[in-house]
Order: structure tokens, then sequence, then C-alpha cells
């Protein structure tokens, strides 16, 4: 797994590359995960089942991604691959150029690559245009991609040109066993589930407070919505460069003891704010799937949010309320939930947990990225001619001599320094280790180690 964003870093594609790569593991898979240096996390570390981290030392050079410079990172990359017995190479994020790089190395040395593109884009400006057009020549010659959403698959297969039969839909998940709902902490009456008119509402709202999330929609909708229901109180976790937006709105309406701003939250501490509120309003902009609101709904919430990009498809209609990206619709939307809460109207808690719990898990994710390993990992190797015919067809010449100088510094450090001579890492043994859950009553659930596959 190669991607920018990883722990420390928190978002959806860190939290996916985790849970994917537990499950993984816990199916017999031999898993590391290769990302960039964050402070003074440098070198290899241990996670959870025994994930090896690799916190290559490399400086980020915008936006937490690293410089693609391509070659200063090939000798360092090669290592890695031939020492952990690498055979498939999982990129995640358009925007991460560690895995760009990362993929075209291993396609030359002859490993599979897969790619998971977490987010949609636009056609028009020049940030997507240059984007695209990278994600292009990544693209040209991996052997599959995975999109969150069949709206990302056709934004992916437009703005990509790949073909639609190399691209397959497999949804995000939720870890339902930690995001459960908990009514007792909604409101000062103990048990109940339904507020009366007497007691307060909370809406929460958990999110990156930048642009593209809709921040300024939400400032306005709370300098709109609290004059008109006293009763209503926001409770925001993130951070970000939009947060002064939502602090000049409760100064200027004096909403200090009815609009809290948590800040940046770790994830731990995301289902103890979510279980405090009635409502979650997402007010994104564009999104390909959002996880955001799996999470609340796991949790009970009613959910409002805008009707962009893949949130149509996430959630079942009785449990999301959709509203236009504009001030008055998503009024309208907050309007009818906090409705439907005061008559009672509403899908109980734990059964909106329940249906969450149906729809979407790590493992059945898991189980559908293997068949993409099983698939690519029976596809026949490229020569160096094809492979250059692929990316020539991207129509950016320049890059062919970047790849040819990357194939020729892989055939030097083949001689300089063979593979022969890179000593081969040890595999963790999980099976001599205890995976599964520890229960209320003291009995842990065994995860039964099975046999190592054919992939590593």
């Amino acid at each position: 797994m190669v991607s920018d964003f990883f722990y420390p870093n928190m978002g959806g594609v860190e939290e996916h590359i985790f849970n994917l790569s537990q499950c993984l593991i816990s199916r017999g898979y031999k898993v590391i995960v290769m990302t960039h240096s964050y402070g003074d996390r440098v070198g290899i570390r241990y996670m959870t089942n025994g994930l090896k981290v690799f916190y290559l030392p490399v400086k980020v050079f915008y936006n937490q991604c690293v410089l693609p410079t391509m070659i200063c990172s090939l000798p360092l990359i090669r290592y890695i691959f031939i020492r952990e017995r690498i055979t498939i190479i999982h990129g995640h994020s358009a925007f991460s150029a560690l895995a760009h790089e990362a993929m075209v190395i291993g396609r030359l040395m002859g490993l599979k690559t897969v790619f998971t593109d977490h987010s949609l884009f636009g056609f028009a400006d020049a940030s997507a245009i240059v984007t695209n057009k990278l994600l292009e020549i990544s693209l040209a010659d991996c052997n599959h991609c995975i999109c969150v959403s069949h709206t990302g698959k056709e934004n992916t297969v437009l703005r990509a040109r790949v073909h639609c039969d190399r691209v397959s839909v497999i949804p995000n998940a939720v870890d339902t066993s930690v995001f459960t709902p908990d009514p007792s902490r909604r409101s000062q009456d103990v048990g109940n589930i339904i507020p009366t008119l007497s007691l307060s509402f909370t809406i929460v709202v958990i999110s990156r407070l930048v642009y593209r999330k809709g921040v300024d929609l939400m400032a306005q909708v709370i300098a709109e919505i609290c004059p008109r229901y006293p009763q209503v109180h926001f409770l925001i976790g993130g951070d970000g460069p939009k947060r002064w937006l939502l602090e000049e709105v409760r100064e200027r309406g004096g909403l200090q003891d009815r609009v809290t701003l948590l800040g940046s939250l770790e994830h731990s501490q995301v289902r103890s704010v979510l279980t405090r509120g009635h409502i979650f309003l997402n007010t994104s902009l564009t999104e390909a799937y959002c996880m955001a609101i799996v999470e609340a709904a796991a949790c009970g919430l009613q959910v409002v949010s805008t009707r962009v990009g893949g949130i149509p498809e996430v959630l079942p209609s009785d449990l999301i309320y959709l509203t236009e990206p504009n001030v008055p619709s998503l009024l309208l939307g907050l309007e009818t939930a906090l409705a439907n809460l005061r008559s009672g109207n509403v899908v109980h808690p734990w059964d909106c947990h329940h249906r969450v719990a149906s729809l979407y898990n790590w493992m059945d994710v898991a189980r559908r990225t293997e068949t993409v390993y099983n698939r690519v990992a029976d596809e026949k190797s490229k020569t160096l001619g094809s492979q250059l015919r692929s990316y020539m067809a991207s129509g950016v010449l320049p890059f062919l001599l970047v790849i040819s100088l990357a194939h020729f510094m892989l055939r030097f450090l083949d001689w300089m320094v063979p593979r022969h001579s890179i000593d081969i890492a040890k595999d963790y043994n999980v099976s001599s280790h205890i995976t599964g859950s520890l229960h209320a009553n003291g009995e842990i659930n065994y995860v039964p180690y099975q046999r190592r596959r054919k992939l590593s």
C-alpha cells in the first residue's frame, strides 16, 4: 500500500488503507505500507497485527505530498520492493505523488499495480487539467483501477482516459463495532431517544474546514438557522484554513454558547462527538463517497447532506436528506429533519446502525479487493516496448525520457546492487499472536490465521 496520506495524518484515505490492510492480513496476506516521513516519525514502524510501515526520509513539497522527483527515490523504493518480496503495488489517492512514483517503478520492475481513486475532479480549471494529465500518465500502464462509487468511476474513466473494463467499483466501509449509537448522551432526559419541544437539538459537523467541504455554505446556514430555532446547537469538529469564517459568524451573531468549535479530532474521538448529536450536516461541494455520513448513520444520526458526487449512492433514501449545494436547500433539509425529530417520524438509532452494518463492512471490501488482486496476478507481464507504447498513448513525449532513464537506472542498480545481495526481510508471524476483539465478559473472539496466499 503506497500513499502520501497515512498515520499520523488522519482522513478517509488513511483510514481506508489501515482497515483494508488489517483485513487482508487476517485473510493471510503479507501487507506493508509505504509513505513519507512525518516529523520525527522516520524509518520502519509496526502497527496492529504486525502491519509494517516504511516512513521514507523524504520531505513534503505541498499539501502533505512529496515532490515527484521519480529518479531520486528510485533506489530506495526498489530496495524495499525486493527486500519485502512485493508482488502487487496498490497506490491510493490521485494527489499522492509517492503512489504514482511507486507504481511506475514497480511496473518497470515487472510487478503488478492497482490504483484506488478516492476523489472527484473537474475538467475546466488549470489545477484539474494538470492533475488529470498526471493521472492519465500514471494509469496508462496500471493493471487495474478501483473507485469508491459509480460516479467516481465515470469521472476517472473520462479524465484519465482509462478503459471502463479496467475500473471496478468497491465502496468504502465503516467499523460498525466502533461506531455505535448511544441515545442517552443526546439530551438531558436520559433514555429519551426523540427529544421533546423543551429539549435542545444538536447538529454535528465533522469535516476538514476547507473550501471543497462547503464551509462557506455551512457558515451561512448557521447564521440563518440559529435565529429561527433557539433550541438548536452546533457541534463542529475539524480544523483548516476556513475556520476563521465560522469563528466570525459565531462572534457576529453572539452564538458562543450555541456554536462549539472542537478543533482537530483524533479518529478515536469521532464517535463520542457523533453520539452527542441528533443531526449530522454535510455541506461538501464535491465528494466521491464521504465516509463521514456513513459513520454518522452508523451512530444513529439523521443525515442532511448536499447531493453531489457519489453521495446519493451511499445511504438509503430514508436515512439521508439530500439537498442541493445552496443555502435555501440546506435550510429546508435541516428544517425537515428537525420537524421529523419532533414528531418521532425517524428511524430508530439502532435500526439505522444495523442497516449500515449490513451494507458496509471492511471484510467485504477486502474480499472484493482480493478478487482484483487475483485478476491482475494472472495477467501476463508486458515487455518494455509495450509499456513505452502505453505511456506514449498519453501524449506526453518528455515523460518517455523519464521512463527510459528510470529503466536504465534500474538496470544499473541490478548490476551495482544485485538482488541476491539484498537481505530478504523476515515476515511477521500473525499466527503466533492473538488477533481479535475482546468481549464484555472478557472472552476473546479469535480470528484464525489462514494459509498465506500466493500473493505477498
